[in-house]
């Protein structure tokens, strides 16, 4: 059960709920709890799916469906996750909220690209080829799980302790908005040149065959 906790463990660091809802703070102000919740699981289930799709077909699904390489996939989400990091660290929650985009799809912008990106499904590649399928389907919604309840009880600290201190709220955000931004675009750099680096060896190993 070791490799199970250690994947596990793993993917909550991916999740980090404490830093994704900074990013869904809008949504934690203007919805009640019942609605709240009921939004987050459906993006939970989203994200599980797509979770377990990586976690069984590994990166088959970029070789033999998308006929792409994965470090496409790298390079692209790596430039993605550096826009809205420098969009965060200058606007702030306005820059996430555009991202959003309507009501109606805020399970969706739930899932992608708050919990799905090129971390998490790297993750879900990595647990895939670790441990037995079921396992890994477990340590997946298991993850999920973890990740969605601590941000829905966030979301009832924060209806119970805004209106006696509102500014000490506030300060946690701005605090963990910077943080996050910092930390979406440090990654997003690594993967850039992750990916890149993967293009650089093939196209070395190519021009010395």
């Amino acid at each position: 059960m070791t490799g199970f906790f250690n994947a596990l463990t793993l993917l909550l660091i991916l999740l980090n709920p404490f830093l994704v809802v900074v990013y869904l703070i809008e949504l934690i102000r203007d919805l009640d709890l019942p609605t709240f919740s009921k939004v987050l699981v459906r993006g939970g289930m989203i994200s599980s799916a797509i979770f377990i799709l990586f976690t069984l077909l590994g990166d088959a699904v970029f070789t033999e469906l998308l006929r792409a390489e994965f470090a496409s996939f790298q390079i692209f989400g790596g430039i993605i996750f550096l826009i809205i990091g420098i969009n965060f660290m200058l606007r702030g929650n306005q820059a996430i909220e555009a991202l959003r985009g309507p009501p109606e799809h805020i399970a969706g912008s739930i899932a992608m690209p708050v919990l799905v990106g090129p971390a998490t499904v790297s993750a879900s590649v990595i647990v895939g080829q670790q441990l037995s399928r079921m396992l890994a389907v477990m340590a997946v919604l298991t993850a999920v799980a973890i990740c969605i309840l601590v941000m829905i009880t966030m979301k009832i600290l924060h209806d119970f302790v805004k209106p006696r201190n509102e500014r000490l709220v506030e300060r946690y955000i701005e605090i963990m908005g910077r943080i996050l931004a910092l930390i979406v675009g440090i990654f997003a750099v690594e993967m850039i040149m992750q990916g890149l680096l993967v293009w650089f060896k093939r196209i070395s190993a190519s021009v010395l065959s």
